[in-house]
């Protein structure tokens, strides 16, 4: 790489979930000499990141990994780093995340897709085209491999990456994969109701304006099932003021700016212009 890599001053933003991690590295700028679409010098995604489901030393590599291919992918030094946020996925009590997980997450589509393919197998549900799609991504020949394939490592992204399979499953028209997307959708929109109902968010009335913020590797949308807009129909169907949000701009980048914003005000602080 040239000089005016090597020499320019970046900053990094981090959005770390189960399913991947995702690092973003963006030239150092005053908000204000900031293009439209905000420049991304480099970009980088790595495996799961949080700590509960792989633990704290592979997530830590995770992280390294991450940050260290996007700033090779932007041609620039770790020195030239002056700020990093980081966005990571995780609670304090691994159990607590543990039972509200369920359909709520890649996790929970992927793991009820497992328990479909196990029941046809068995012939205590009905046949699949989630039988052999699922096989065949994993390299497996009989679904009694799935058995032994999960217990070699049961970590949530390991079982969240069969997402993608689910979905195709059912834009194909499967119908035990899409009974499976359904009911998640379903369990995440009783969440978000449950949420707005506790905290009054709609008001006495139930017609409040609300923002309701879509963010998840889960809601992005495919071909035919959008598992984003399913979840926002549902809540809209309730609560007809709630304003969904769609971010401009991804996760990481807006981590990236946190960490500028946090950066500028240091800098402030100290008497720097």
């Amino acid at each position: 790489m040239g000089s005016e890599s090597d020499e320019r001053e970046v900053i990094l933003g981090v959005d770390g979930g189960t399913t991947s991690t995702v690092c973003v590295c963006m030239p150092l700028l005053p908000f204000s000499e900031f293009p439209d679409p905000l420049p991304v010098l480099g970009r980088s995604v790595a495996g799961c990141s949080n700590f509960n489901s792989v633990g704290e030393d592979v997530a830590r590599e995770t992280l390294e990994k991450v940050m260290a291919e996007a700033l090779l992918d932007a041609g620039v030094k770790r020195s030239a780093v002056k700020a990093v946020c980081l966005g990571l996925s995780g609670v304090n009590h691994p159990t607590d995340q543990e039972k509200i997980l369920g359909w709520l997450s890649g996790y929970g589509i992927a793991a009820q897709a497992l328990i479909a393919v196990m029941r046809a197998h068995d012939g205590r549900g009905p046949q699949t085209m989630l039988s052999s799609c699922i096989l065949q991504s994993l390299g497996l020949s009989s679904p009694d491999e799935l058995i032994g394939w999960t217990y070699a490592d049961p970590s949530w992204a390991r079982i969240a990456a069969l997402v993608p399979v689910v979905v195709s499953c059912a834009e194909d028209g499967d119908q035990i994969a899409d009974e499976i997307l359904h009911n998640a959708v379903q369990e995440l929109a009783i969440s978000v109701k449950a949420v707005v109902q506790r905290l009054r968010l709609a008001g006495e009335d139930g017609k409040g304006s609300f923002p309701v913020v879509m963010v998840g590797g889960v809601l992005g949308a495919n071909n035919k099932w959008n598992i984003g807009n399913e979840v926002t129909n549902s809540i809209l169907k309730t609560y007809p003021g709630a304003c969904v949000i769609r971010p401009k701009v991804e996760p990481a980048v807006g981590a990236a700016l946190l960490a500028l914003n946090f950066l500028m005000k240091e800098t402030v602080a100290n008497g720097h212009s």
